[in-house]
């Protein structure tokens, strides 16, 4: 985002994260104060991520998504997959850090994907 306020947001966001977890009521209202920045931005993918976000959140009292992961590895019949699973705290996180910059494309593609587990996790509950 470039916005400031926006930037200043997502810190506080991230500080109050690292410090207190999951505070669930905190987490929606501020991200409910964030998506119009994104709105005022014209980004719409961002402004997406960031309401299905909060509705995870308040759903769930949690962040069930999990980091969205690298590029695809070929994968031998011997090798196991090494995926490793992310706290929600972390997953959340990462998110957050996503949102700073939009210009970047993999930010772009890790948003798509977070966008994607988000929908496909409220259709199936």
């Amino acid at each position: 985002m470039k916005n400031p306020k926006a930037q200043k947001l997502i810190d506080k966001i991230q500080r109050d994260l690292m410090r207190n977890g999951l505070v669930i009521n905190t987490l929606v209202e501020d991200l409910k104060q964030l998506r119009p920045f994104a709105i005022e931005e014209e980004n719409p993918l961002l402004a997406k991520v960031i309401r299905l976000t909060y509705e995870h959140i308040a759903a769930t009292n949690s962040f069930e998504i999990s980091i969205p992961d690298d590029e695809p590895l070929e994968e031998n019949e011997d090798e196991e997959a090494t995926a490793e699973e992310s706290s929600p705290q972390e997953s959340l996180d990462y998110l957050l850090s996503l949102m700073h910059d939009t210009s970047i494309k993999n930010n772009v593609i890790d948003l798509r994907e977070y966008s994607k587990s988000l929908t496909e996790f409220a259709e199936n509950n």
